[in-house]
Parts: structure tokens; sequence; C-alpha cells
């Protein structure tokens, strides 16, 4: 496969931009969600103090009031995968993303009642249907590893996510249903994040090859382009709404890189660039207008952003 055309990139950058104490203490004033990954991974705060906030996620704030929603059977919305993006697997995502501390009984219960609610073919796991599905499979892993839910099937997924890469590193849901030999951005990162988290859950099958696989495959398109043509893939990808959701993008493709301890690579100068060049003049990143569908509460008003601008800078400084 060939190495796509290096994307123009100015021969002079500014240098990553640094959180000011003004923006630092704006940073500090939001949602524990944030204030506690502030103090880990822009403040480099004591352990026991960025613990100590992070368990606030449970009890105050965002966190709180997502629990809240959880009906008497586990569940939200009383769905397992619908409604987006109010039901079971997309109110949990969110607060995996919100760094939910692992353990909770709420999110162990929730979980179960996806493990329990899906369909198990030969190792892989769908929700409404009896076709495995690799983006589901990946998010089951990913929910039941960061909230230590133990489930006998977790090794048998991951080694049928194992199986299911294609042979350009990469993962596609159509794969299964269509016979696509292509990856897809989206159920690649979608799978990366739930091998990363099995792994540090401490999962018995070896991951490692397969995660270097699938981050070649990202490499190779410079993130978010095109590997024939050097052009975008899409153009939402320079968009980083929160929560992700199930879509991919070059902030959420980024925040994966810095987490596996991956060193910056310089096919990602172009990508880090469009982040950086995204920061407004006050030191801030916007809030991007959610994807479309239900949502339990806007997490931000329009404006300038913390959840944004916290991804931001932790990856600016990590490159």
């Amino acid at each position: 496969m060939t190495e796509p055309p290096a994307p123009q990139i100015p021969a002079q950058t500014a240098p990553p931009s640094s959180p000011t104490q003004d923006v630092t203490e704006w940073l500090l004033e939001g949602d524990p969600a944030v204030r506690w990954q502030v103090l880990q991974d822009l403040v480099g705060a004591h352990p026991d103090a960025v613990a100590a906030e992070r368990q606030r996620v449970a009890t105050e704030g965002w966190g709180a009031q997502l629990l809240a929603a959880q009906d008497e059977a586990g569940t939200w919305a009383h769905g397992l995968y619908l409604p987006k993006w109010t039901s079971t697997t997309y109110t949990l995502l969110l607060l995996r993303w919100l760094g939910l501390p692992a353990g909770d009984p709420r999110a162990v219960h929730g979980c179960r009642c996806l493990w329990e609610g899906a369909t198990y073919t030969d190792g892989g796991l769908t929700i409404g249907s009896n076709t495995p599905e690799t983006c589901i499979t990946g998010m089951l892993v990913a929910l039941a590893s960061d909230f230590h839910y133990a489930d006998l099937r977790l090794d048998a997924a991951v080694t049928w996510l194992l199986r299911d890469q294609l042979a350009d590193g990469g993962w596609n849901c159509r794969a299964i249903r269509t016979g696509s030999r292509h990856g897809s951005f989206h159920t690649s990162i979608t799978v990366l994040e739930a091998l990363h988290a099995y792994r540090l859950a401490g999962g018995a099958i070896d991951v490692r090859e397969a995660s270097a696989r699938g981050r070649a495959f990202f490499l190779l398109h410079h993130l978010y382009r095109s590997h024939t043509t050097g052009r975008i893939a899409r153009s939402e990808f320079t968009r980083f709404p929160f929560p992700p959701q199930w879509h991919f993008d070059i902030l959420r493709g980024l925040e994966y890189s810095r987490a596996s301890g991956s060193p910056p690579d310089p096919r990602l100068a172009d990508a880090v660039e469009k982040v950086r060049s995204a920061q407004g003049p006050d030191g801030r990143w916007k809030r991007y207008p959610p994807y479309p569908g239900r949502q339990w509460f806007p997490l931000e008003p329009p404006g300038a952003s913390r959840i944004a601008t916290l991804r931001c800078l932790r990856v600016l400084g990590w490159s």
C-alpha cells in the first residue's frame, strides 16, 4: 500500500499552546469531570488529590445527573442501544468519558444489562440483531474493562475482535455485512480504544500486535486523510463535538495516540496543527454542536468549552 502525498504544513508553526493561569483557573471552575482531568493532566497534582476529585463525578454535576436517570432495571431510557444518545450503551459511554471511577455499582449494573441483553455469536456481540457487530462488541468490551464488570465472555469477545481485524490494520462494521475490506475510521478508533481499555484492565489476551497494526492504519492515513489521494477523507473529521458517540474525529484520534503511550509521529503533525489552529485568541476552544439525537441535558452552552479546551491542551502538550 502506497504512502499518501505528504500534507502541506506551514514551514514554521507555533509551539504547543500551554494553559495560562486564567485558563487553568477557568477550567478548574468547571464540573468535577473536567477538574480531575485538569489536575491530573495539566496541573500535575498529587494522585490523591486527583483521585478525590474524580470520586466527585459520581456524586456531583454531570455524572450524578446521569446516574440519577438510571431506572430500577439498571438501564437508561429503557433501552440497551436505542434511543441515541440516551440509551444504556451511550449513557455508560458518556460516564466513561467523564471518568466515573471503575467499580461504581450503578455502572456495573448497567454493564450487566448490556452483556446479558446482547446476542452472542462465536465471541461477537450485537444488540437488536443476529449478526455480530464490530462497533457494539468494541463498545461493550471498553465498558466492561473500564468499569471492571467481570464477564466470562469478555476474553472471547476480544479474540473475536482480533480475528475481525482487516489486512490493512483497521476494522469495519460493514466487513461482515457487505464484505468491505478497507478499515473504517469510526470502527477502528472504537476497537483500538476498547483494546487499550482491556489491556489496562489486565486482560489475559495479548492485544499489543493488533493495536500496533491499528495505529499503523491511522498513520498511513495521516490520521484522517485518504491513503491514495492525501485529501481529507471527510470534512467532519476536523470537528470534535463531545461526546464523540461512535464517530471518529482528529481530536479523538490524537487522544487515543497519546493514551496508548505512542510517541508523537511526524505523520500526525497536520492533524495536530488543525487542533492548534482552532484555538481562540483567549486560549480556549469552542463547543461544537452535539450530534443530532436525544440528550439527557446539554453539558455546556454554546461558546467557549471547558471540555474541548481541556482535551485540546492535553493533546498539544503531548505532541
